[in-house]
């Protein structure tokens, strides 16, 4: 095996099963099996996520390690999501993982998910420390300011609900199906961002609001409606573009001050709605406004997957952070 440091990654957070394998940094496979179960009931089911990451955890490891090429007595540690999460997902990864780890006699390292995403980031291109970083998913959104690999600190999140699960409410309430923040996305590039007028609201320092957002638009609808039953079929394209222009246009403003007072030119973002293409395009733009070196994840990385639980748990061996099998999965997580 020489020097080579083999990790075996797994996630399993919400409701994709992944498994990676990492060879001194460098992603040598990422599966990833999606759950369609939950499109019927428009959002994930936890008991539903949690009975479908039994059935995937274990042709899903199976098909990374053949991809990687390696056998399972080349692997020299055990990376797993520890939180936050579902905390039935959280604990099929986490059992698996502690289960192989004992049955190979390798260590095992625990993962704050959200640290992932950012360290997603190393994978490829690698950003200069210290850098800012907005992570946005449906269940967080965050401004996290980066010293090193394993020094970050949030200095902005939002205060209610998050930027990603708004652009599903969003799409619930437009009548699309789950998941539905891909397809405001799709519809918002057809139209005016500029067509309807929704608040933008405004928070103490680097932090978010959502919720006000969500009600604007679901009486502007109410409203409408009764003028013209038609009206979301009519208006579609331009009720997601001017819906996606507001809440992209909260994560920027954010991220801009704290780029300006923390002095940092080099911003990146992640999480599943870093690849939301109004987002992309609009931090491109603030990049060439500031002055920016901007990172943005291939789109196979932004998502949940368990390559950038990998990458994490690289660095997390490189500085000897292990963990014993008393370490239990948790639904939320300090920094």
């Amino acid at each position: 095996m020489g020097n080579y440091i083999n990790i075996l990654a797994i996630e399993s957070s919400c409701d994709e099963t992944s498994a990676a394998v990492i060879q001194n940094g460098k992603v040598l496979s990422n599966i990833i099996a999606t759950q369609k179960v939950h499109e019927r009931y428009g959002g994930v089911v936890p008991e539903l996520a949690s009975r479908a990451h039994m059935q995937h955890i274990v042709p899903v490891v199976d098909a990374a390690l053949i991809d990687s090429g390696l056998k399972k007595n080349e692997l020299i540690a055990v990376a797993f999501t520890q939180a936050p999460g579902l905390i039935g997902s959280l604990m099929v990864g986490a059992c698996f993982a502690k289960s192989m780890a004992q049955a190979l006699k390798l260590p095992l390292i625990a993962v704050h998910h959200m640290q992932a995403h950012v360290l997603a980031h190393f994978i490829d291109e690698k950003p200069p420390f210290p850098f800012i970083c907005l992570t946005v998913s449906g269940g967080h959104t965050q401004i996290i300011l980066c010293r090193d690999f394993l020094n970050m600190t949030v200095i902005g999140e939002t205060i209610d609900d998050a930027a990603g699960e708004a652009f599903d409410k969003v799409a619930k309430m437009l009548g699309l199906p789950y998941p539905g923040g891909p397809l405001v996305d799709k519809y918002a590039r057809q139209g005016d961002p500029l067509k309807f007028k929704f608040p933008i609201s405004e928070m103490k320092e680097y932090n978010f609001s959502f919720s006000g957002i969500k009600t604007s638009i679901l009486y502007f609808l109410q409203a409408q409606k009764k003028l013209n039953p038609n009206f979301i079929d009519d208006n579609l394209a331009d009720i997601c573009a001017s819906a996606q222009y507001a809440i992209v246009s909260m994560l920027m403003k954010k991220l801009v001050k704290a780029s300006i007072d923390y002095n940092i030119q080099h911003v990146g973002i992640a999480g599943g709605v870093s690849a939301n293409s109004g987002l992309r395009n609009a931090i491109s733009e603030a990049g060439k406004v500031n002055g920016w070196k901007v990172y943005i994840p291939k789109f196979e990385y932004c998502t949940d997957n368990a390559a950038m639980i990998g990458i994490a748990g690289y660095y997390k061996y490189l500085a000897g952070e292990f963990t014993d099998l008393t370490i239990s999965p948790a639904p939320r997580a300090s920094w």
